[in-house]
């Protein structure tokens, strides 16, 4: 794919994964919409990472269908086309199933796995026009369970058999789609603030890395699901 000037859309980019791969693809001189819940967060970050023309902020629920449809008509209205679909956009509650609350749960329900359909579904006309690619961020936490998990692996086990069977759908419409399953990341998940203690981790940039990866590949291969793990880990 050639990438100049192909139009991106990522939900939740307003900081971590999402912040760092929408800044990898506008260094490979692509556009770029960026979505999260608030705009005023999402513009400012939309004006951290530099020229307006070429990134456009939007307030979207990923949990609610009708915004990632005008979401989407947004991006195509303001620039004609989408190319490459990043579903990023999550949250995460850790507890014993027995202490999980029921609003945790269905949060993650509605955000992890319901908002990358939602995504898909509200993006997919567009894509099928483009022949793009359609990326879901999951985790692997999608293969691999933990204690005070279960709601978490739940969805991200979810979106990696959505994401495989998406793919097995789409290809005959030449859309590309793969799940990105990276493990221990320093981003602002669960309420973590990046500092040195996380420089053993993946940083995003490694995960906009692979993303610009996938995107160059050539046409006739699909790596369709990517686990992406620390080289090595933390010395304690």
């Amino acid at each position: 794919m050639d990438l100049k000037n192909k139009v991106a859309y990522i939900t939740g980019g307003s900081k971590g994964i999402g912040y760092g791969v929408a800044k990898a693809l506008l260094e490979a001189g692509m556009r770029v919409a960026i979505s999260g819940r608030d705009l005023e967060t999402v513009t400012q970050a939309a004006q951290a990472l530099g020229d307006s023309t070429r990134v456009l902020p939007i307030a979207s629920d990923v949990a609610q269908l009708a915004q990632e449809v005008a979401a989407v008509k947004q991006i195509v209205d303001t620039w004609g086309q989408l190319d490459v679909v990043l579903a990023n956009a999550g949250v995460g509650h850790f507890a014993p199933v027995d202490e999980l609350s029921e609003t945790q749960w269905h949060e993650m329900i509605n955000v992890n796995l319901n908002g990358v359909f939602h995504t898909l579904k509200a993006s997919v006309a567009a894509l099928k026009a483009s022949k793009g690619y359609y990326m879901t961020l999951a985790s692997l936490a999608g293969t691999n369970f933990f204690a005070s998990g279960a709601g978490y692996n739940a969805t991200k086990f979810g979106v990696v058999g959505f994401s495989q069977a998406a793919m097995l759908d789409l290809r005959q419409y030449d859309i590309k789609v793969s799940t990105l399953m990276p493990g221990s990341v320093a981003s602002h998940f669960n309420h973590n603030e990046p500092s040195d203690k996380d420089a053993w981790k993946i940083q995003p940039e490694d995960i906009g890395q692979v993303v610009l990866d996938l995107l160059k590949m050539h046409p006739r291969t699909l790596p369709s699901k990517v686990e992406i793990r620390p080289s090595r880990p933390d010395k304690k």
